[in-house]
């Protein structure tokens, strides 16, 4: 018994150290923490129970490395601010945190364990990628992971951060997951790797520049927060859980940050512009309203004339979707209605209420954007606003014309509360384009066309776009004080609480992926 315990403490403390100190000393020099020291940053100190520590790989197509313990990867559970979630995080230190059977394995249990016990899952992604002398039992390894993040989403939160190299087909279990981090200067994604690319394609270009953490917050959008080191990376993972729900079965948390809900802000009745065609920040409305002013963006750096984030009215989580007329008018594009979509569907799923701010033009007109696909993009946005069935709420903010009006969680796709500023302007078309269709026959006849023009916009502002005609149909539901707003959207949260929603017996629907 005694040589037993020896031996155990002799393999804990081995696997303690992962790939030894000087591999350890290396992950420090590229700016990394180590897979354990990441772990003790994430979780609460003292909450982390290890699973699987003595688990070896397969010492037969690895030979002396596949008895590292742990198989170059930790896994277990843990609480965050008291809260239970399940990890793992690979360790670049043990044969370069490649992907095994036996790697699998235990991430696969954990994943089991996290979509029986309803709690998130969270994964710290720092891997070399497949381990290639496993050959297609690596492949079939990773099939193994990407069925079990299908079958979790929409069950359980999935987060992923990426906290190194993350090539080939490793790329796709984060990509599934709700949230995927980058850390910057030391993270990289992409299906194909630099050297591929230039044998394939005879292009020379860096890890960085070809699936960067900048790449994917700025331009793909596969990244939804980026921070500059893995201790602001683990911090901000920390943030995020305090808004979500453990699972789809549970509402999000609610925290009182002690901010009176009736609390006004006559501020508000000076954001927007006398001028219609002159920008304003949104950000602005959205810190005044929200409990203490805390709002966390989601993919802040991507498609930036849309807004979406977290936050919280009255102690309730609710995530809120903003055009920000300060940039590109806050038109939608393909790039804004794809970012909002998801947003949308992952609050929907995980009983989320939705608030919808808008001041959006329309779509974005061009070959470019139609070809790209904007008809399908804006599709699944209205699809997502049209099949949620979390409380929702409008409000309008100024301009909202058009398609894009029907896309932003109007009366007319079901939402349950819509609101209106008395700068809301509701139309088909802006004034200039309706004027000029309208009055088209009068102002070419005109000895002064463009004096003309300007009185009929002036006149069709006056008595078409105003929100009051959209109120005497029942179409807007309230039009409201600017100063009111934060009061009016926490009293319609309280009352839409209990709502419940009907859908048509189906297997699914068909998304306009």
């Amino acid at each position: 018994m005694h040589s037993n315990i020896l031996e155990l403490a002799k393999m804990r403390q081995q696997a303690a150290m992962g790939g030894g100190e000087p591999r350890n000393d290396a992950q420090h020099h590229r700016g990394k923490l180590t897979a354990r020291e990441r772990i003790d940053l994430l979780l609460d100190e003292g909450s982390f129970e290890e699973l699987d520590m003595l688990k070896v790989g397969r010492a037969d197509t690895t030979g002396a490395q596949g008895n590292y313990p742990g198989d170059g990867v930790i896994t277990g559970h843990g609480c965050i601010n008291g809260r239970e979630v399940f990890v793992f995080s690979q360790d670049f230190t043990v044969i370069g945190g490649s992907l095994g059977e036996g790697h699998s394995q235990k991430i696969c249990k954990v994943m089991d364990l996290a979509g029986r016990v309803g709690s998130p899952i969270i994964g710290l992604n720092d891997s070399g990628g497949a381990r290639i002398q496993e050959g297609v039992d690596a492949l079939a390894a990773y099939g193994e992971i990407f069925h079990r993040n299908v079958n979790a989403s929409g069950v359980i939160p999935q987060i992923s951060c990426i906290m190194g190299p993350c090539a080939g087909g490793a790329v796709y279990s984060p990509s599934i997951t709700d949230f995927v981090f980058m850390v910057d200067g030391t993270s990289n994604m992409f299906v194909t790797g630099p050297n591929v690319v230039k044998t394939v394609i005879h292009t020379d270009i860096s890890a960085e520049d070809l699936g960067g953490a900048s790449v994917h917050a700025e331009k793909s959008g596969v990244a939804h927060f980026v921070y500059p080191n893995d201790i602001l990376c683990l911090r901000g993972v920390r943030q995020l859980i305090n808004y979500l729900p453990s699972n789809n079965r549970q509402k999000a948390p609610f925290l009182d940050l002690n901010d009176p809900p009736e609390r006004t802000d006559p501020a508000l009745d000076y954001l927007v512009p006398p001028n219609p065609n002159q920008g304003y920040d949104m950000n602005v409305l959205i810190t005044s309203i929200l409990d203490g002013a805390e709002f966390l963006p989601v993919q802040p750096d991507f498609a930036r004339n849309i807004i979406c984030g977290f936050g919280r009215l009255g102690g309730q989580t609710i995530g809120l979707v903003a055009n920000q007329p300060a940039v590109l008018a806050g038109v939608l594009d393909n790039h804004a209605s794809f970012k909002a979509a998801r947003f949308v569907r992952f609050c929907d799923a995980f009983n989320i209420p939705l608030i919808c701010l808008v001041d959006v033009p329309g779509f974005m007109p061009g070959p470019d954007q139609e070809h790209s696909g904007i008809i399908r993009h804006g599709a699944k946005l209205l699809y997502a606003f049209t099949e949620a069935s979390v409380p929702r709420i409008t409000v309008i903010v100024r301009k909202a014309y058009g398609g894009a009006y029907l896309v932003m969680n109007s009366k007319h796709i079901h939402c349950d509360i819509n609101y209106a500023w008395p700068t809301a302007e509701i139309a088909v078309l802006g004034p200039r384009g309706a004027s000029e269709v309208v009055y088209r026959k009068e102002i070419a006849a005109a000895a002064d066309p463009d004096s003309l023009l300007n009185e009929k916009m002036e006149h069709y502002r006056k008595h078409y776009v105003n929100p009051f005609l959209a109120a005497k149909r029942g179409y807007i539901d309230d039009v409201i004080f600017p100063s009111d707003t934060r009061h009016r959207l926490i009293r319609t949260l309280q009352f839409l609480e209990s709502k419940k929603g009907d859908r048509p017996e189906r297997k699914h629907g068909n998304i306009p992926l």
